[in-house]
């Protein structure tokens, strides 16, 4: 509990620290605005609003999901997590689809611009920090599971690519004075930007909706299959959830039904402290035993079963298909 604790504070103390750059960058850009005039750089300056508003609601998530089980809350409150980067998924989508029409509007209108040079530095600099924050925001989010961190990191990530974008039209229009090429960068790099948006989103949906995750899922399966005894004549009608960085495992597991409650639920525990070790993540199970029937007998390895009403066929090897089935495994 006490490891929880901590991973939970360093992941909420990273993410203040990204809110804190995020105000930070966003002064630099507006002041890179004001001296430039350039609508690709008050477009990237208005992306950065939208790091500091995610930056924020990233934070309040991760409070939120760091909050134990309560009787309105039975599985915790990490699916939070899937809201929030949803949000942020749509404020990027947002963010791209204005800087397309300061890109249009510019075309249309025209614009004259100034002090390149200066604006050009300060940009470039906004651009690496942000490239290095989400960086290490990713490698984070993948090393503890948590959503809310990779979605800041590839928004930061995205958000560096727009500016790399806005430094290159600056650097291309103060040489050659073709003011044009400014907006035509920031139109390519919005389109890019929603794109974004809309896989962070989908993702935040796929979880909010328990959609199953395959790469899990097959991680799941290679680990019981790996390390299957005989005595699990089965299991069958696995579903997986995810709240946040944790996981919910439901599953039914056959045993042969002449062990006693005690023999029984031993064998499901050392599933389930199997799953536990290997996964790497906190883990909420909810196993069902089902004693065999004779069904079973034809892929039940058991060699010396006392009881066995028929001859064993085959070994049926457990698959991301056939485990998440309702039905026991049988030989056909």
């Amino acid at each position: 509990m006490n490891i929880q604790k901590n991973i939970n504070k360093d992941k909420i103390g990273f993410q203040k620290l990204i809110a804190a750059f995020g105000i930070i960058l966003f002064i630099g850009k507006i002041i890179a605005w004001k001296l430039t005039s350039s609508d690709a750089v008050f477009s990237d300056a208005m992306e950065s609003i939208v790091n500091v508003i995610s930056a924020f609601m990233g934070l309040y998530s991760l409070h939120l999901a760091a909050k134990p089980k309560d009787e309105d809350h039975p599985y915790g409150h990490g699916k939070v997590e899937f809201v929030t980067s949803g949000i942020e998924g749509a404020l990027i989508a947002i963010a791209g689809i204005m800087i397309i029409y300061e890109g249009i509007n510019s075309l249309v209108v025209g614009k004259t611009l100034n002090k390149l040079d200066t604006g050009i530095w300060i940009i470039a600099a906004t651009a690496l920090i942000n490239y290095l924050l989400g960086y290490i925001s990713v490698k984070k989010g993948e090393k503890e599971n948590s959503l809310v961190l990779i979605s800041s990191g590839k928004h930061l990530q995205s958000d560096t690519i727009t500016t790399i974008g806005v430094v290159m039209s600056l650097v291309v229009v103060y040489f050659t004075k073709i003011y044009w090429l400014d907006s035509v960068v920031a139109l390519i790099f919005g389109f890019y930007i929603i794109f974004v948006g809309y896989k962070i989103v989908r993702k935040s949906l796929s979880g909010i909706m328990d959609e199953q995750d395959p790469d899990l899922l097959k991680n799941i399966v290679e680990i019981l299959e790996n390390n299957r005894k005989t005595e699990w004549i089965d299991i069958h009608n696995m579903k997986i959830q995810q709240f946040g960085s944790s996981l919910h495992i439901d599953a039914h597991i056959t045993l042969p039904w002449y062990y006693s409650l005690r023999d029984a639920h031993k064998e499901m525990e050392n599933v389930i402290k199997l799953l536990a070790k290997h996964t790497k993540r906190s883990v909420e199970f909810n196993f069902h035993m089902d004693d065999c029937k004779t069904i079973s007998c034809p892929v039940c390895q058991i060699k010396e079963c006392p009881v066995r009403e028929k001859e064993f066929v085959k070994r049926v090897q457990w698959t991301q298909e056939n485990i998440t089935r309702e039905d026991k495994h049988t030989a056909h």
